[in-house]
């Protein structure tokens, strides 16, 4: 059977100062999650291993990932955080050289007031730097965000890009515009991937349907085919609207009108590719 990879989950030791995002209504993911509640869902579902992304803008979380993963076998690798804006990044990142399982970084770019961050100067040196190491690079983004990301895309040809949550497309409105016509642009640059993850909290939590999913599935299939897009469980958030098992029941049926290699790629083959895993 095809490989089964998990491209996008978080791992962490909750505390109400440190996850603030955690709000009223979501008491569900209010609490620790290690490696052994991730693993009883992998094992049910049927997925082979996983990546590990973070959820803290801190070099001790991803410190701390890397350990874990480092005696999980079935994390195979972790998307950490580094300061890419600052000047000591090439000394951070020197020093993580030799941990095999960091594949990539993250900053949560969706929180910076300057909608335009992601074009300064100071991050941008960050991630030409990064380009040298190999890593990969997850971008967290709004669709506001999207027009920027095109711009900063293409000041890196060379840097792998993965786009997290399809850059949270106003599912809950149902608006597929701009959003639709700024992901098919941003496409057409090889260098960038897609996750098909962080769909049922994009929607109504409680009220979602397969359906109202749909048509941002079908949008990112036909931007990035199987060949360029991932499935990642975005859990434990994805708790808040149902869990793991339905979440990948659901994701799989929007898979439905691939071919049996096309739903392999989606499901494990794109991840292992990119990451190396």
């Amino acid at each position: 059977m095809a490989l089964r990879i998990d491209a996008h989950h978080h791992l962490w030791q909750y505390s109400q100062k440190e996850y603030g995002w955690i709000g009223p209504g979501m008491g569900a993911i209010a609490r620790d999650f290690g490696p052994q509640d991730l693993l009883r869902e992998l094992r049910a579902c049927g997925i082979d291993g996983s990546l590990a992304v973070q959820a803290r803008q801190s070099v001790e979380e991803t410190d701390w990932l890397l350990a874990l993963a480092e005696r999980s076998q079935f994390i195979r690798g972790v998307v950490g955080w580094a300061p890419l804006a600052f000047a000591d990044f090439p000394e951070v990142l020197e020093r993580w050289s030799g941990r095999s399982k960091l594949k990539g970084l993250r900053h949560i770019v969706q929180a910076e007031p300057d909608d335009e961050f992601i074009l300064g100067k100071e991050f941008n040196r960050g991630i030409s730097a990064l380009a040298r190491s190999g890593l990969v690079y997850d971008i967290l983004i709004y669709e506001r965000h999207l027009p920027a990301v095109i711009k900063f895309v293409d000041s890196h040809p060379n840097q792998l890009f993965v786009l997290d949550h399809l850059a949270k497309p106003r599912i809950k409105d149902r608006q597929l515009e701009p959003w639709r016509s700024c992901l098919s642009e941003l496409a057409k640059r090889e260098n960038v991937y897609c996750k098909l993850s962080g769909m049922v909290t994009e929607a109504d939590w409680k009220n979602w349907t397969p359906d109202e999913l749909r048509p941002y599935a079908e949008v990112a299939l036909d931007a990035f085919g199987a060949g360029r897009l991932m499935f990642g469980s975005d859990w434990p958030v994805c708790l808040l609207g149902g869990g793991y098992e339905k979440w990948l029941a659901t994701a799989q049926g929007l898979l439905g009108n691939l071919s049996a290699a096309e739903k392999d790629l989606v499901l494990g083959g794109v991840a292992a590719k990119v990451y190396c895993l």
